[in-house]
């Protein structure tokens, strides 16, 4: 029996993954190059209560931004409305407020930047995010006339880890963690680089000319499945030229 593909994954994956993953032959380790922290502050709870009292569009690209937002309302569910990135972060928000609160959804900061502007009808929103948020989105609504208040609820951390082995693949799920990670680390030129999405992909382009994947969708679900079709599709071309 061989010994299975070496995969690192940047950001933890659920069981389920992980053996999706063991299931079609490969390893995977899971190191973190980021740790997020929630933003704990006086002015920032009392600015999160006002809004709950309010009926307002908010917009959420992360996961992380959807967590620290909801432990804020502890319990309280206000009557909002929300765009958003990512099956995860969609999942997160429609566990808390409710499938209906979910009116508009994307795979990109500009993608969702270009749902809110075609709506034609919000003319302020608030952004949860993080203290690394890019800026696609605010600067497409802002050409746009569309005024947002950013509220920064969590903030981003590197971790320094180093790498001592030769993967296949790398699964990246944010350009912080692209950044973190070619801080103390480099790749072979074999080595796939699979990204969540457009704008991580961009930050990896500044560190490597390594081949690049892109995943179908927004979610860490979506980029195993990708990863896993494109080293299929590898070895199905081997096997045919071999023949």
């Amino acid at each position: 029996m061989r010994n299975k593909i070496p995969i690192l994954c940047t950001r933890p994956l659920s069981q389920q993954l992980i053996g999706i993953v063991e299931k079609n032959g490969y390893h995977v380790d899971i190191i973190p190059f980021i740790k997020t922290e929630q933003i704990v502050s006086a002015e920032l709870t009392d600015r999160i209560h006002q809004f709950s009292l309010q009926s307002i569009t908010a917009i959420i690209t992360s996961m992380n931004a959807a967590e620290a937002v909801i432990k804020e309302l502890n319990g309280v569910k206000p009557q909002w409305t929300f765009y958003c990135i990512g099956n995860t972060t969609r999942g997160t928000l429609v566990q808390y407020f409710g499938e209906e609160a979910i009116v508009g959804f994307a795979g990109s900061a500009s993608a969702l930047a270009n749902t809110i502007t075609k709506a034609g009808t919000i003319r302020d929103a608030v952004f949860f995010c993080g203290d690394q948020r890019r800026d696609e989105l605010p600067d497409i609504l802002s050409h746009n006339k569309i005024h947002i208040e950013e509220l920064t609820v969590y903030q981003t951390i590197a971790v320094n880890n180093k790498i001592d082995r030769h993967y296949h693949g790398i699964l990246f799920f944010s350009p912080s963690a692209v950044t973190s990670f070619f801080l103390n680390n480099s790749t072979d030129d074999q080595t796939v680089l699979f990204a969540i999405g457009e704008t991580t992909a961009a930050a990896i382009r500044t560190h490597s000319d390594n081949t690049i994947v892109i995943g179908e969708e927004a979610g860490k679900e979506s980029l195993v499945n990708t990863m896993i079709a494109y080293f299929q599709s590898l070895e199905q071309q081997r096997i045919s030229t071999k023949n």
